[in-house]
């Protein structure tokens, strides 16, 4: 075991796609020397943007649509997103660059070991897992990022107070979800009746999201505080 409980070598919760580059995102990666972190220290305001700004840390944000948007709708908050999906870094990096966005930078790879190498203890406003993989079979569920041990190791990052923020279209895992962090120490649901969280204001609503709910797809979101 190592560093706040997290095995060395955990189970994997995420798979590597393969796929080409748009002309964006191509343009996106002659601007990683900007916006992707290479050379990390530690994973903080302090040392990632020189500055005091609340953090927030997003674990797997896909292509990045909602990070960018709520990046560039509060300067006044830091934004750090983490990503295995070249892709989607890329994208990011265009976006960014784009719209100039100094209060945000990405790291590729894996957001669990990356917190156990350069994680700073109470660090992170918020923490935000949007759509994760559900790993829908059965015998998969053990590679679902939200179980006991993950949540408590992810507990060890966040500010008192600091909120894990998560959201899925998929009912199963969003019950699986709300059950794990229900029996979690040192967690508080922010739910007025103890299940899912409106969506907050600040999480935008995504093309795709949109879509969904128009076909009455569910989302559900859950919010929960660290409390000590």
């Amino acid at each position: 075991m190592s560093g706040a409980g997290l095995p060395l070598r955990g189970i994997q919760t995420f798979v590597r796609r393969s796929s080409s580059l748009t002309q964006q995102q191509h343009q996106g990666r002659q601007l990683y020397g900007q916006w992707l972190l290479t050379d990390v220290r530690r994973l903080c305001s302090e040392d990632v943007f020189a500055n005091t700004q609340p953090l927030t840390l997003e674990i797997g944000f896909g292509m990045g649509q909602s990070l960018i948007a709520m990046a560039e709708a509060e300067p006044e908050r830091n934004f750090i997103g983490i990503e295995v999906h070249r892709p989607g870094l890329a994208q990011v990096c265009y976006e960014a660059g784009r719209r100039q966005l100094s209060n945000l930078r990405i790291l590729e790879g894996d957001a669990l070991q990356h917190l156990r190498q350069y994680g700073v203890a109470a660090s992170l406003d918020r923490l935000q897992l949007f759509f994760p993989d559900p790993w829908p079979k059965k015998r998969h569920h053990k590679r679902r990022l939200v179980n006991a041990e993950n949540v408590a190791f992810l507990h060890t990052y966040l500010r008192p107070g600091g909120v894990f923020h998560m959201a899925t279209d998929w009912e199963p895992y969003a019950q699986w979800m709300l059950e794990v962090m229900s029996q979690a120490p040192a967690y508080v649901n922010l739910a007025a009746d103890g299940g899912f969280h409106p969506r907050p204001a600040y999480r935008p609503l995504t093309k795709f999201e949109k879509r969904g709910l128009d076909s009455g797809h569910g989302i559900w979101d859950l919010l929960f505080a660290r409390q000590d």
